[in-house]
């Protein structure tokens, strides 16, 4: 199975210049945040095959104008091609707008999931915007990760944590793939095909 990742930037080579093809054999789309809801909405079209999304920082017109055709899993655990996949966007609170969150906040979003990911016996992939502290974020505090998604994969050991926000052109040492216990840690940004059945290696922080 092959997962296209995204975050942050619309890639050209799927929109601008889009060719018929250019899809095929993706099997499902996952949305880290901070993308144009048209975007969404074109890739959902051209490949027939479910996007997820969560929320990023600078989504702040998905309440009035969402992806089409996509579905949104913030806060929620859904299960869609036999993945069981956990969504929480949103950066840490850092200028007041929508979609940011302090520290305990996360932390409160995670524990009221517990429930659901008790009932799901787990996760697989665990579907953010920021990074994990101390794992792919970055040295200012707006890209700072969350310590609680650290206790969350510490606690569930889900296969894959996927995150955006850090954009991988702001420095050349930083990685795109890093490994945590079980979990291999993706940053999405702009485009990153995922193949389940040939996983990446870490690289080194």
């Amino acid at each position: 199975m092959k997962l296209l990742l995204l975050s942050d930037k619309e890639s050209e080579y799927l929109w601008d210049y889009y060719r018929p093809g250019r899809l095929d054999g993706i099997d499902l789309i996952l949305s880290c945040g901070d993308l144009n809801s048209k975007y969404l909405s074109f890739l959902v079209t051209m490949s027939g095959k479910p996007l997820l999304y969560v929320h990023g920082n600078h989504d702040k017109t998905y309440d009035r104008n969402p992806p089409e055709g996509c579905d949104c899993v913030e806060d929620r655990l859904v299960t869609v091609k036999g993945l069981r996949i956990l969504g929480l966007g949103g950066s840490v609170e850092y200028s007041g707008g929508p979609h940011q969150y302090t520290e305990a906040q996360m932390a409160r979003r995670v524990r009221r999931l517990w429930w659901s990911l008790r009932r799901a016996g787990g996760v697989d992939i665990v579907l953010t915007h920021s990074p994990i502290m101390g794992y792919g974020d970055g040295e200012d505090y707006a890209h700072q990760g969350f310590e609680c998604l650290l206790n969350l994969v510490d606690k569930y050991r889900p296969r894959y944590l996927i995150h955006g926000h850090v954009h991988v052109n702001y420095g050349f040492q930083i990685p795109r793939v890093l490994q945590r216990g079980e979990t291999t840690i993706i940053n999405a940004y702009e485009r990153y095909v995922l193949d389940l059945e040939n996983p990446p290696k870490a690289e080194s922080p």
